[in-house]
């Protein structure tokens, strides 16, 4: 069976539906589930160690497998691992919604959860290399701004329709992705999308070592605003998954068909994106944690309603998505890239000198700034960085960019979650301070304060003064975001060069469809 040419695909757009279908599940479930979590943990008697995994388990597992899942669907095939993908996704999200109530509950979340994330890393780098290699170079960016601004979209869609899911039950947040992955396996088999790829050995001595370095250091990442800095174990679990992780690179040299092609990162343009998304990545995922913990403490809001502010990120996101796509397709991806992080600094510094004012209607414009920047940027990065790989190995280079902004994003989280705790401490002390509290007992209950701010079981339990200093600590974050971006605004000006792609030439020996 012969590979049809891309610019002459009879369903270009139909490919395009099916694989923004097929992602939607993972993008929603990185949000969805977070807003569920007190009538899990309440009906299912979780500890709370226990719920906390059954949010972390799916990242973790979704970015220690994103390599592997991009060199499987490089050389086994992009439509198979995208249909295994989301069966594989599907069918965990089912068995988490029929989680039993007992003593086996938190094993089974957890486990499956597991299972929703290794489905996800297998899914993902197929469904974007399957794109990529539908649309011809000239076309990508605006099919990717599509790609990336529908399912990025459904980020912020995850804890409103969460919150009114919940009110029904808390298991229909992981049902409602069972007619998700329905409409996307149609799709799937109407558009019918085609690919090469090229039968190889796997390198699962790469796949253990590249999962368990991510897996540990993410690990050591996640747990890091948990356990503290202070533990040992942090430090520890960090470094030896850098230590995995720096191994992994030397043994993938010296291996005949590696699990990634390390020296990929030669290319000068493909290794400056990936250093501008690891920069960018610090600040775009924790951006909607910290912007619902805000909207529900210091504003609030319910936890739909704070998902609704989120939203308006998305507003600014979606739109400048495609100016960033049209971009890319017109004159090459260094003018999205450094104006896009340049809009976002600009956003996330307006953005943090007026969060303290605890009015929505001063942010709302700012807000949207701060997310038409990264729209703009996000994209074209990921699409540029991914076109430097030959048509064999789009699934691999996305699994490595993927693996990328999931590690910076994890990173980001624990950097930004202890600025926000520190913060918070300081600022809640000299509040009691200035309430006459003595200084030993003010910094005891800021502590207290400090830790607990995250659960406090809702917005009218909250003292109107820790309204005001968790703003302080969110403008504190928002400035830091600010900086993050100014920095990888800096990166994209220096390493990349003006002007739009060639296409990659084709390895001399002939692929096979799939």
């Amino acid at each position: 069976m012969s590979l049809s040419s891309p610019a002459n695909h009879p369903s270009k757009n139909l490919v395009l539906a099916a694989m923004i279908f097929a992602v939607a599940m993972t993008f929603i479930d990185q949000t969805i589930v977070s807003i569920a979590v007190p009538e899990i943990q309440r009906e299912l008697h979780l500890t709370s160690t226990g719920v906390q995994w059954a949010v972390n388990a799916y990242i973790l597992s979704l970015a220690a497998l994103f390599a592997f899942g991009g060199r499987l669907a490089d050389t086994v095939g992009h439509r198979k691992m995208v249909t295994l993908g989301v069966i594989i996704f599907a069918g965990a999200s089912a068995m988490c919604g029929l989680t039993p109530t007992g003593s086996l509950a938190e094993a089974w979340i957890v486990t499956f959860r597991v299972v929703q994330g290794a489905g996800g890393a297998i899914m993902f780098p197929a469904a974007l290399a399957l794109v990529v290699q539908t649309f011809p170079l000239r076309e990508r960016g605006k099919a990717l701004a599509i790609f990336f601004g529908i399912a990025g979209g459904l980020t912020a869609i995850g804890p409103i329709l969460g919150g009114y899911l919940t009110q029904w039950t808390w298991r229909a947040i992981f049902w409602v992705n069972i007619p998700v992955a329905l409409i996307a396996l149609a799709l799937i088999v109407i558009s019918k999308p085609t690919s090469d790829h090229q039968r190889a050995r796997m390198d699962y001595r790469g796949a253990v070592l590249i999962g368990v370095g991510v897996a540990l250091s993410v690990f050591g990442f996640q747990q890091s605003t948990i356990w503290g800095w202070s533990n040992p174990a942090i430090g520890l679990s960090i470094a030896a998954g850098l230590a995995v992780l720096v191994l992994f690179y030397f043994v993938e040299l010296r291996t005949t068909s590696p699990l990634m092609r390390v020296d990929i990162f030669r290319i000068r343009p493909f290794l400056v994106e990936n250093i501008v998304l690891a920069v960018a990545m610090l600040a775009f995922v924790p951006v909607f944690f910290f912007a619902s913990e805000y909207a529900q403490i210091s504003l609030g809001r319910s936890a739909s309603g704070a998902g609704l502010y989120i939203l308006f990120f998305f507003i600014g996101f979606a739109i400048a998505a495609q100016v960033g796509g049209r971009m890319l397709d017109h004159s090459g991806a260094k003018r999205p890239v450094v104006l896009g992080c340049v809009i976002a600094a600009v956003g996330f510094f307006l953005w943090a000198n007026k969060v303290t004012g605890l009015s929505f209607a001063t942010q709302q414009w700012y807000i949207i700034i701060a997310g038409a920047g990264m729209g703009m940027m996000l994209g074209p990065a990921s699409t540029d960085a991914v076109n430097r790989a030959s048509r064999l190995s789009y699934g691999e280079a996305t699994g490595i960019t993927q693996t990328v902004r999931n590690y910076s994003a994890s990173l980001g989280f624990a950097i930004l979650g202890t600025v926000l705790v520190s913060r918070m401490r300081g600022t809640v002390d000299a509040s009691l301070r200035a309430m006459g509290v003595p200084a030993r007992h003010a910094a005891i209950e800021a502590a207290a304060i400090s830790q607990s701010q995250q659960s406090t079981g809702g917005p009218s339990v909250i003292p109107h003064f820790i309204s005001e200093d968790f703003a302080q600590s969110t403008k504190t974050v928002l400035l830091l975001m600010a900086a993050v971006m100014a920095a990888a605004a800096v990166v994209g000006a220096l390493g990349l060069r003006r002007g739009r792609q060639e296409e990659v030439g084709e390895s001399p020996e002939r692929s096979t469809t799939g």
